[in-house]
């Protein structure tokens, strides 16, 4: 910690440019952008080389380094490089850190949950959950591929994640049905750069307007006796419903098309009505008589005589025509001396060559089209119909929803696909696919054969797996007959369900291991719902930041709380934290004998802990680890512990502490004779090395002696004074131990005449041997005695040996 003056000195006289500090200290980088999670690494450089030391504070630690590394855990984390110039000066720079986290989630939805109506502003919400900076934050509206608006955070300052709506108003006309709205929310920090943006929810706007007629007037000719379809083509969304009259009088007809059997001259009237409004259209059927081309007729058409007995052909006989295309049509006779024959129609050409007369249309523009081809033979006239089939295709197949608001899992839902302007609505088949399954098909009954608009509704119960499901209609004509390969088919958009559901669980373990500063809890359960779910973890009921990193203080159980606008539900999961082994002992240890040893590593799992003595490091033996120290056990180990995350060891020194101990026991007997010598000893063993001493009289015969951790006691020339207890004491830290030794003396033993004369004969005998063996030494030397003569060196070579002379004899 800095010195008290040194810090009285940073308080109350800041750097500035006068001391120099703006220019002594430099940070790389001077400013931090950093993920909540994510560690940065800052150096703190000076140009200052006199000086005392530099270190860096963040909040109230310090780190004697010039390097910081930092995991960025503390929204309100603040660090500081601090140069120490000299014991009362201190210069310090601060560094920049600004730490954010992406939003969670974002979600647009309709305020109203209903949906657009042409006219009306349309408001849509934003929801930006779980975001920081605020202040950073912007939020940019898409239509499409659109930018719509841009808008940004009015929250004040704050550093911790918070959440955020935004709303739009806008208005939508009835072409834009089926547009696509998003929100992307961007963190923005300017020329430090930008994380990705996180993109909401795609949500379709479904426009709703009031019915309109594609004219409000129309008239409808027809011969006379011939039946009729009259159609009111209203486009309205809701699909409107419709009214007929004639006259005023209500016709009970519901459909958008009204089938007349032979028609008269009339005006009739359809309305067609949702809840947005109604329109009616009048329609005035005339009923006149034709010629061949359409002009007012002056003869009427002969009565068709049987087609078995008309020898015409038509070639092709059966014709299926596109409305607006080309179509010809040969007639031929086989039959002899006809007078005339061609074609009767209100369009068209015709040309007739010898027995072969051709109908031909450059544009069919008729719907109700009835071509005949007649013959005036010797028998009355006849002729043959032709059969043609003019179709045209939907001009528009759309998919929309019929109820308000999106879709909930287990309510019952309705979808209408619209086809407008088909033609002819008796061969339309439309069919219903929720992706590529078919779910529901509609065949249309019905005369008409000029266009017609018609829906289908489908009713489904949507379920959470049908969220993001593409719904289609396929509106597809069978024409039939010879035009049976022919099947023009047109498909809607896809219609994109958006189901609501509660929130759910997808995946989350009932417990779970995980390791120290590598996991957070926001990172294990997986959960779904739509709206999607805010989630909320709690640990001992506590709320807690689920991104940050967990430590093994924080293993236990943990709730989440996960709701949505439908509901909600808690799951828990009990999280155990694992770290590696790491020992808390001191390197030396005074322990006393049968204590039990403390020294333990921690870890999870539980580490295996074993135990090296130093004398059997060298040979790589381990020993097994004492349950209770023993006074054998003091000395140097090494002790490992290891687990599945690593390994940690440590050097432990244990001096065992015991009591004293007497060798020989804590008593003794020791007997002496009257005017005898004796010595016993006191000697005991203990940690600390024990004080011995004895307690003895004062006789002057007694001496006492004292070697280490030794005491002797020598009495001489025992008397009977000298009778009695003598006591040694021996004690340490740790205990005292006594030993007594109780001294006997006994009177000299009194021997008896056979006794004597025993010690006698055997006294005698020790001299005799004595005698024998001195004779037998004396005998052995006396034979190694002799003389010997001498030669001079010069009469060394002459080979004359010396020998040894007898007693007496003279060389």
């Amino acid at each position: 910690m800095l010195p008290l003056m040194g810090l009285l000195v940073l308080l109350f006289s800041p750097c500035d440019a006068d001391s120099g500090c703006p220019d002594v200290l430099s940070l790389d980088p001077p400013e931090v952008l950093a993920k909540y999670g994510e560690s940065v690494t800052v150096n703190c450089s000076s140009a200052e080389d006199d000086h005392d030391g530099m270190y860096w504070r963040v909040g109230d630690r310090e780190f004697p380094e010039e390097s910081l590394s930092l995991n960025v855990t503390d929204w309100n984390v603040t660090a500081e490089c601090i140069l120490k110039l000299n014991n009362t000066r201190y210069c310090s720079k601060d560094l920049i850190i600004t730490v954010y986290k992406n939003p969670e989630t974002v979600i647009v939805f309709p305020i109203k949950h209903e949906p657009a109506v042409e006219g009306r502003e349309y408001e849509l919400q934003c929801d930006v959950v779980e975001v920081a900076p605020i202040q950073r934050l912007t939020v940019t509206w898409y239509r499409g591929n659109e930018t719509i608006r841009t808008d940004y955070s009015t929250q004040n300052k704050t550093k911790i994640p918070v959440s955020e709506s935004f709303t739009l108003a806008a208005n939508f006309s009835r072409g834009e049905t089926g547009t696509q709205v998003r929100c992307e929310a961007q963190l923005d920090f300017g020329q430090h750069g930008s994380p990705p943006p996180v993109i909401s929810n795609v949500h379709t706007v479904f426009v709703h307007y009031a019915p309109e007629l594609k004219n409000k007037t129309e008239d409808v000719y027809v011969h006379e006796g011939d039946d009729v379809t009259l159609y009111c083509e209203a486009e309205g969304n809701p699909a409107p419903a419709f009214n007929w009259s004639l006259d005023g009088v209500n016709l009970m007809k519901s459909t958008n098309y009204l089938n007349i059997t032979r028609a008269t001259s009339a005006i009739y009237s359809c309305t067609a009505t949702n809840k947005l409004g109604r329109t009616t259209k009048q329609i005035h059927v005339h009923v006149m008589e034709m010629n061949i081309m359409g002009a007012p007729a002056a003869i009427t058409t002969p009565e068709p005589s049987t087609p078995r007995s008309c020898p015409l052909v038509l070639t092709p006989a059966h014709i299926v025509v596109r409305f607006g295309d080309p179509v010809s049509v040969n007639c031929s006779t086989s039959a002899p001396g006809f007078s005339q024959m061609g074609w009767e129609a209100t369009s068209g050409t015709t040309r007739s060559t010898d027995n072969v007369t051709t109908w031909k249309v450059e544009k069919v523009e008729e719907w109700n089209a009835k071509p005949l081809c007649y013959l005036n033979w010797k028998y009355p006239q006849c002729y043959v119909m032709l059969d043609i089939t003019v179709y045209k295709t939907p001009d528009n197949v759309s998919v929309s929803a019929l109820d308000e608001g999106p879709m909930v899992a287990g309510t019952e839902y309705r979808l209408t696909c619209n086809v407008s302007n088909v033609a002819p609505v008796q061969k339309l088949k439309l069919r219903w696919y929720r992706g590529n399954e078919t779910v529901h098909t509609e065949m249309f009954n019905g005369t008409a054969k000029t266009p017609v608009d018609v829906s289908s509704t489908l009713r489904v119960t949507p379920e959470r797996e049908h969220d993001g499901a593409l719904f289609r209609c396929e509106a597809e004509l069978h024409l039939g007959q010879n035009g049976s390969e022919l099947r023009p088919t047109v498909t809607s958009p896809p219609y994109t369900a958006v189901v609501h559901y509660e929130p759910l669980v997808k995946t989350c373990p009932e417990s779970y291991a995980a390791v120290e500063h590598e996991f957070s809890i926001d990172s294990l359960c997986e959960f779904d719902g739509n709206p999607p779910p805010t989630v909320v973890w709690y640990y001992e009921k506590e709320r807690i930041n689920a991104s940050e990193l967990l430590t093994r203080a924080q293993s236990g159980e943990y709730t989440a709380g996960i709701v949505n606008s439908l509901g909600s539900r808690n799951t828990s999961v009990l999280i155990s934290i694992e770290y590696r082994p790491s020992f808390t002992c001191d390197n030396r240890y005074e322990v006393k004998e049968n204590d039990v040893p403390q020294c333990e590593a921690a870890g999870r799992p539980q580490p295996v802990v074993t135990w090296f003595k130093e004398e059997a490091m060298e040979g790589g033996k381990e020993v097994a680890a004492p349950k209770r120290w023993t006074k054998n056990d003091g000395g140097t180990y090494l002790l490992k512990a290891t687990n599945t995350h690593g390994e940690a060891t440590q050097r432990l020194s244990v001096d065992v502490f015991y009591a004293p101990d007497f060798n020989g026991g804590d008593s003794e007997e020791v007997d002496v004779i009257l005017g005898a010598n004796v010595t016993f000893d006191c000697s005991a063993d203990g940690y600390p090395p024990p004080e011995i001493k004895s307690t003895y009289g004062s006789e002057a015969n007694v001496k006492v002696a004292t070697r280490g951790r030794q005491t002797s006691v020598t009495v001489t020339g025992a008397t009977s004074t000298n009778a009695g207890a003598y006591v040694c004491n021996a004690n340490n830290t740790v205990g005292v131990a006594t030993r007594t030794v109780t001294l006997v003396v006994k009177d000299r033993p009194k021997q008896s005449a056979a006794g004597v004369a025993v010690i006698w004969w055997l006294l005698i005998l020790l001299v005799v041997v004595l005698i024998l063996i001195i004779v037998i030494i004396f005998v052995q030397r006396w034979k190694k005695q002799g003389q010997y003569a001498f030669v001079s060196a010069k009469d060394h070579d002459s080979g004359i040996p010396m020998s040894p002379q007898s007693n007496g004899v003279k060389v």
